[in-house]
C-alpha cells in the first residue's frame, strides 16, 4: 500500500524543525510594551491599550493584533528584561502624545515632593522614559491604597536606600517599613594607627 499509493504523495520534510509554541493574551501598556514571562516586549505605539495575542517559542516572542503579526522579538530568559525596537517608539515631533514624563511627575507632586523625586529617578534610570511609566502608574495606585502620607514616607525611604523601583516601594508599604524610622548613617571608624599609614597631611 505504501509503495502503490502513499510514496508518490509524500512531501519533503520542512527546512526547520517544528517549534512547540505557547499562546496567550496581553494588554499593551502605555509604555507600548506587553508583559510576558517576567519580561517586556515592544509593539507599535499605536496599539497602546489594545489586546493582543502572544505566540512564544523557546527562542522567539511574536505578537499579533487581529490576526496580523505586529512584532517579533528574540525571547529573553531573564527577568524584567526590556526588548524595544526603535521603530515602535513614537516620533518625538508627534504632539498628540498624551503620556509624557512631565505629566507623570506632575501626578506625583499631588502626592508629595518625595514621590515626585522618586518618579524623576525612575524615569531617569530607564533608556527611554516611557519604560518607567508602568512603575509610576503602579506607585500611584499604591498611594490610593495606602494613603499619600504613607506613600511619601515610603518614597523617602526608597530614595535614601537606593531602592527606586515599584517592587521595592510595594514591599516597603506591605511590610510597614515606611512607619519605622530610617537608620542613621554611622560615621566610618578611624583607621588603626600604623607606620605605613601617612595621613592626609603627608600629601599637602
Amino acid at each position: 500500500m505504501f509503495a502503490a499509493v502513499e510514496r508518490s504523495a509524500l512531501q519533503a520534510l520542512p527546512a526547520e524543525p517544528f517549534d512547540m509554541s505557547q499562546w496567550s493574551y496581553a494588554r499593551v501598556n502605555i509604555d507600548y510594551h506587553i508583559a510576558f514571562d517576567a519580561n517586556f516586549y515592544s509593539v507599535p505605539y499605536t496599539l497602546v491599550q489594545e489586546r493582543v495575542e502572544v505566540r512564544a517559542t523557546p527562542t522567539t516572542v511574536e505578537i499579533f493584533h487581529k490576526g496580523q503579526r505586529v512584532a517579533s522579538h528574540v525571547r529573553g530568559h531573564g527577568q524584567e528584561q526590556v526588548f524595544t525596537q526603535r521603530e515602535h517608539r513614537p516620533k518625538s515631533h508627534q504632539a498628540h502624545l498624551e503620556w509624557t514624563p512631565s505629566r507623570m511627575v506632575n501626578w506625583a507632586e499631588q502626592i508629595g515632593p518625595h514621590t515626585a523625586k522618586l518618579f524623576e529617578r525612575i524615569l531617569a534610570d530607564k533608556p527611554h522614559p516611557e519604560m518607567g511609566y508602568r512603575s509610576c502608574l503602579g506607585i500611584i495606585r499604591l498611594a490610593e491604597e495606602y494613603s499619600s502620607t504613607r506613600m511619601e514616607a515610603a518614597a523617602d525611604r526608597a530614595i535614601r536606600t537606593g531602592a527606586c523601583r515599584y517592587k521595592s516601594v510595594k514591599s516597603i508599604l506591605k511590610n510597614s517599613l515606611d512607619l519605622q524610622p530610617l537608620p542613621e548613617t554611622l560615621p566610618l571608624p578611624l583607621p588603626p594607627a600604623h607606620d605605613n599609614i601617612r595621613g592626609a597631611e603627608y600629601f599637602e
